[in-house]
């Protein structure tokens, strides 16, 4: 009897770990075992490994893209991700692509000490907002997952760093636009990013 109730215990604990209880009217947007709802931009390498979605500079070293198949305008989206290299990534959000050209704007994943969590608009006005350094400096944490979260409702853009808020920025050009969610891989080569449980609630 003790086994048996051992044995259930066990069995019901690995089912809750195998299932994510995703929070109310919120989709993945990554499922853990292929790419499906994605598409490749560039020849960089976009691949699952034990469950998690790894981008990695290829031989031509140039910039690459995931981009997703759905657009998106208002969302609240949180992410994990682990720098496997000192290479710099980013999330798009709002963009179009074209090969491997990106109009939009893209919060920033960087080696530590850089931007994470501020807002870049790519061939366009550059940096809008830059985190504050000290602060970007006490939750991030180098070689580890860290979580980042970005909110976008119509003009207004807030991004947070394992919970703790980076940025928020009002722009009327953001507030016009609309357009695919993308993960970046930079030029230059040395870049490794896995990546884990994309979570976006449609606002």
């Amino acid at each position: 009897m003790i086994r048996l109730a051992l044995m259930i215990s066990i069995f019901t604990l690995s089912m809750g770990c195998k299932s994510t209880q995703l929070p109310d009217g919120a989709i993945s947007l990554f499922n853990g075992k292929n790419l499906d709802g994605w598409v490749i931009y560039g020849t960089e390498k976009w691949y699952v490994d034990k469950g998690e979605l790894v981008c990695e500079s290829g031989p031509d070293a140039k910039y690459g893209y995931l981009g997703t198949k759905k657009t998106f305008k208002n969302f609240d989206l949180s992410l994990q991700f682990k720098q496997e290299s000192n290479g710099n990534s980013g999330l798009f959000f709002r963009s179009s692509i074209e090969g491997t050209k990106i109009t939009g704007w893209q919060a920033e994943i960087a080696p530590p000490d850089l931007h994470t969590g501020g807002i870049y608009e790519s061939y366009g006005r550059g940096w809008l907002i830059q985190p504050d350094a000290a602060e970007l400096a006490s939750v991030f944490r180098p070689n580890e997952w860290n979580t980042l979260r970005v909110k976008a409702v119509d003009d207004v853009v807030t991004t947070w760093v394992n919970g703790k808020e980076m940025i928020q920025l009002k722009d009327e050009k953001i507030g016009a636009a609309n357009g695919q969610i993308a993960l970046q891989i930079h030029d230059g080569g040395n870049v490794k990013v896995r990546w884990k449980d994309i979570i976006l609630k449609p606002l």
